[in-house]
């Protein structure tokens, strides 16, 4: 321990290993602590002395700072886990309601903008990757997940291993893609960037591998070389995979298992967005008698 560094106190501690108790993700470990954090910040002492008062300030406080329905859920996430299960207070937060997030529909490319940002990419890595999150409808955390035993040529398919969920699924592996990835490895590898068995996408160590915040910028940095002038994250690219297909008369059902969606009411918000099924619809209009 450096000099700079501050013991962890015995709440912080009983907090982390309830969370790994539960087998909680590290990232979902992280956001819980934070939470926690802030709310110390706030209440200017410890947590664990505060009351159902102090919790219900501290929503107000949320609120009026103009934060987002999904940050502020997550807050109370973070709160709840604290006190229901580390201080076993359940009884504060009793009184302490999530609310409705507006549901907005996704921004999606079209194929032209999709082939647009791909070939902007600054470099064969970034690339690649973000070829993987259209091509097979990855999520970012997906992405830098894979490592190259995950592909496999001849079921054409990439293992994903413990999505979102903690789940493992199997994504589609086009032709086109394979040979992308076939052309990157063969460039990392002579560039001695890409460690047997290893990361996919590694970052700048060889043994880590590439974040999904540099996959955020690269994806930022492409859309604007791009001259894309919408909201680009990669979220979107896996909601554009997800809208193509369905465009392309691919079954519903197919892409809630391609997704790795729990529910069918999640892929089916894409049926509002594929705008070439919408121009095939004749509308009412169209059979009236004429006047």
């Amino acid at each position: 321990m450096t000099s700079t560094d501050k013991p962890i106190s015995p709440l912080r501690q009983r907090m982390i290993d309830d969370m790994r108790m539960r087998k909680l993700s590290s990232q979902t470990q992280a956001s819980y602590i934070r939470v926690v954090k802030r709310f110390a910040k706030f209440l200017g002492r410890s947590p664990d002395t505060a009351n159902a008062e102090d919790l219900r300030r501290y929503q107000l406080h949320l609120v009026d700072s103009g934060i987002s329905a999904i940050s502020l859920n997550a807050n109370l996430t973070g709160l709840k886990f604290l006190f229901e299960t580390t201080l076993d207070h359940p009884a504060l937060m009793a009184k302490m309601h999530t609310v409705h997030e507006p549901r907005k529909l996704p921004v999606v490319l079209s194929r032209e903008e999709v082939a647009r940002l791909l070939a902007a990419a600054d470099n064969l890595k970034h690339q690649t990757a973000l070829s993987v999150a259209y091509g097979a409808g990855l999520r970012a955390s997906e992405v830098v997940a894979l490592k190259v035993s995950d592909i496999d040529s001849q079921r054409m398919t990439l293992r994903v291993e413990q999505g979102k969920g903690a789940k493992d699924r199997y994504a589609m592996l086009s032709p086109v893609l394979l040979e992308r990835l076939r052309a990157w490895w063969k460039f990392a590898h002579a560039q001695g960037k890409m460690l047997p068995g290893g990361w996919l996408f590694p970052g700048l160590d060889p043994v880590d591998p590439l974040s999904t915040r540099q996959l955020t910028r690269a994806v930022h940095a492409a859309a604007e070389a791009a001259g894309i002038d919408k909201r680009v994250s990669m979220h979107t690219l896996r909601h554009s995979f997800a809208t193509h297909l369905l465009e392309q008369k691919v079954d519903i059902r197919v892409i809630q298992v391609l997704l790795g969606h729990k529910k069918l009411e999640t892929t089916a918000l894409y049926a509002q967005v594929a705008t070439d099924i919408l121009r095939e619809v004749v509308s009412p209009i169209e059979t009236l008698p004429l006047m």
